[in-house]
């Protein structure tokens, strides 16, 4: 009789060196525990066919489908100039579509005996598209034989259940599926991390029983059962994570900050031309009461685009100038460090020039610090933060390098924290005598439950109202391909816009043919109606060129992009800033935190090509003064694609926490946790963050109580076990580090 594996056991032992080889390379599975968690996607039933026209392009994807008919074609070619060469082309339906599948060279002998019309079986391949038609090219099969003919069956059981796993094209579904058939027993040893009394109060099945039913279910009411407790096994499992960072957050010690009565943030906000918003006045009050505390404020500040987070954010550090301390703004870009640095020292005023001639007596030195400094200037700036002349520094990653010293940090602001490394958050927290606190702000509204599982284990403030004088910006989707005169009339609208006086925002996704943003967009923007139409991505160089000579001549077109000299970048946002040019063409380096009120227009070039937040983020850099602004997103989808019924869902919006809902229910739930979390395995296999809201606020509580009453989970071993393989020891240090 066979052993069985134990769950913790290489899958190299289980399944033989081989097959474990590709499920680590491509799955990143590794132990029998690993396969058993690799749950189905979904479940096709024997008798039934996959509904072709819902398949995403250009993704794996495995069907049950039923062979039409099948042709096999003779040609010439270089390899076969006789007329030799063969193409079998299988068209497979569903019913009511149709997919069409290819096989070229020596690869046709097998499907062409086996892919007779009537067949059913499982195929598996990449969706593209040709000649405007899905196919897949090469696919891989199983045929589905008889009812009776169980040992043929790709699940290998009676049921009539087949799952379809998460595959790639070095492992497909039923192979994985015969390996988990293998590894299967092994589930009777998996320890249960509920508590008993949860799992007992809350009705749900064991951990073994889910594991069986999940990956062998008879019923779909198996499915039910076991996706229920799993989706509480991932919910719970990481509340208890971020409890239990919370909880060791709370024994550390900081120093209160309280700001001065009649010091420097009162004559700030004396000097203030407008009241605040009753949302920041209740949000700053949340932060100052956080600041006068002995233990460090932890506190993610979430607000709409333009809702005055910086105000918001500018008045927390000067409350902590006002006590004697230091504090840091953290952002992303030199650009956007810049851009804080003047808004900050404009708003200030005088009260900017701590020390200098000319300089309030009650300010202090707000100082800007990036890799692309000067030496002089870097020395000085160095200095005044040593020293603690400067109350408050700007800067980028060039923060956290070791010759920054601080005279006394008492708060950390990060802005757009997505976009920073937890080592870089943590070597900045590390440079005060004490934890500084923490104030995190990000401008994509996140709905709650997303803030509750990727930032738990902070506190949040949100800004959900617009300061008066903002105006409302008008958003259309133009469809370039359908009607071109509309993209004509679009530039007409951004003539009219500069006649007024005003300026124009042109956005693209790529730079230009020889230079490529960070992450080689060429590469990553291209799908597959592009290699249909053979249509690049339009590129900023590409696009400024023909307006500057087109549909824009005689206007200022400046161009901006990531890639230019930091002192180019920062010489065209102050001529732009100061209205000396008319149009901007820029890439998505103007995402956040540029402010040029006299900009009403915007035109997003191949706007389907970006996410939702990020069309949010780019619109909101317009309407920022007293006049109207226009946004207008440029697609070359059909009307049908899922790409433009995006754009529309954006068109027809201006809330944030709305579109951050759809973009989540159109992304995978894995995504969600990408870079909050550290490694591809803490990502959500089961639990969706939008529909399983419920389940995650439930164990949020849960994980709290239990928290409390045993911090080291000593009468848990089981959620020990859990959290252990949740977060290795690498893992563990990145919670710590937050």
């Amino acid at each position: 009789m066979d052993l069985v594996p134990a769950p913790q056991e290489p899958l190299k032992k289980a399944l033989g060196p081989a097959t474990a080889k590709v499920m680590a390379e491509h799955l990143g599975l590794h132990t029998v525990s690993d396969l058993l968690h690799h749950y189905p996607r979904r479940y096709e039933e024997r008798g039934q066919l996959t509904h072709l026209a819902d398949l995403p392009m250009d993704e794996h994807v495995t069907v049950v489908a039923q062979v039409a008919d099948a042709r096999l074609h003779s040609f010439a070619s270089a390899k076969a100039p006789r007329g030799k060469g063969q193409r079998l082309e299988v068209t497979i339906t569903d019913g009511s579509g149709r997919l069409q599948l290819v096989f070229f060279g020596n690869g046709v002998h097998k499907p062409h005996k086996e892919l007779l019309p009537g067949t059913r079986a499982l195929f598996a391949g990449k969706v593209s598209v040709f000649n405007r038609r899905l196919q897949l090219a090469h696919p891989a099969y199983e045929l589905l034989r008889g009812e009776d003919d169980v040992a043929e069956t790709v699940d290998s059981w009676a049921g009539a259940l087949i799952p379809i796993y998460p595959a790639t094209a070095k492992l497909e579904s039923w192979k994985i599926a015969k390996s988990v058939q293998t590894v299967l027993p092994s589930a009777q040893e998996a320890v249960d991390p509920l508590p008993d009394s949860l799992r007992a109060g809350r009705g749900l099945v064991s951990l073994p029983e889910a594991l069986l039913k999940v990956h062998r279910p008879h019923t779909k009411t198996d499915i039910a059962e076991a996706r229920s407790r799993l989706k509480w096994d991932e919910a719970f499992v990481l509340q208890v994570a971020l409890a239990r960072r919370r909880h060791a957050d709370g024994q550390l010690p900081a120093v209160p900050r309280v700001p001065a009565p009649d010091g420097l943030l009162t004559a700030f906000d004396e000097k203030l031309p407008f009241t605040l918003t009753d949302g920041q006045q209740k949000v700053s009050q949340e932060i100052f009461a956080d600041l006068a505390t002995e233990h460090p404020m932890h506190r993610l500040l979430q607000g709409e685009v333009g809702s005055g987070k910086t105000l918001v954010a500018l008045r927390a550090m000067l409350a902590v100038v006002d006590a004697g301390g230091q504090a840091a703004l953290l952002a992303p870009t030199e650009v956007l460090a810049q851009q804080h640095h003047r808004s900050i020292v404009e708003m200030m005023g005088d009260l900017a020039e701590g020390g200098m001639l000319g300089g309030s007596e009650q300010g202090t030195k707000v100082v800007l610090l990036t890799g692309s400094m000067g030496a002089a200037g870097r020395r000085q700036a160095l200095l005044d933060l040593v020293t603690g002349e400067a109350g408050i520094v700007i800067g980028t990653h060039a923060l956290i390098e070791d010759k920054v010293q601080f005279h006394d940090l008492g708060l950390v602001v990060v802005d757009e924290q997505h976009r920073f490394g937890v080592e870089q958050r943590d070597a900045l927290r590390g440079k005060g005598k004490q934890p500084p606190h923490l104030l995190v702000m990000t401008a994509t509204p996140i709905p709650r439950t997303v803030a509750m599982t990727v930032f738990g284990d902070l506190e949040t403030s949100v800004l959900d109202q617009l300061p008066a004088g903002r105006s409302p910006i008008a958003s259309h989707v133009v469809p370039a391909a359908d009607k071109p005169h509309f993209l004509a009339r679009a530039w007409e609208r951004v003539r009219e816009e500069v006649a007024k006086g005003h300026q124009a925002y042109v956005v693209c996704p790529r730079i230009g043919d020889d230079i490529d943003e960070p992450g080689d967009p060429k590469k990553a923007a291209k799908s597959p109606e592009d290699e249909a139409e053979k249509r690049p991505p339009l590129a900023v160089l590409d696009v400024a060129g023909q307006l500057a000579k087109g549909p824009l001549a005689g206007l200022r077109v400046e161009v901006l992009h990531g890639r230019m000299h930091p002192d180019d970048k920062d010489a065209v946002m102050r001529r732009f800033a100061a209205g000396e040019a008319d149009v901007l063409v820029a890439t998505t380096v103007i995402e956040v935190g540029v402010n040029v009120p006299n900009a009403t227009a915007m035109v997003i070039m191949d706007a389907d090509r970006f996410g939702v937040s990020q069309l949010h983020q780019l619109r909101g850099r317009v309407g920022r003064g007293s006049a109207p602004g226009l946004c207008l997103l440029v697609s070359e989808m059909p009307e049908a694609s899922a790409a433009r019924q995006r754009l529309t869902a954006v068109a027809s919006t201006l809330d944030g926490f709305e579109l951050s809902r759809i973009d989540l229910e159109q992304r995978r739930e894995g995504d969600v946790l990408g870079q909050a979390q550290s490694g591809a395995r803490t990502s959500l296999r089961m639990l969706a963050v939008i529909e399983d809201e419920e389940i995650i606020a439930e164990a949020r509580q849960e994980a709290t109580a239990v928290v409390a009453a045993d911090p080291e989970l000593e009468r848990l071993p089981g959620l020990r076990t859990a959290l252990e393989a949740l977060l290795d020891e690498e893992r563990e240090q990145y919670l710590e580090k937050g």
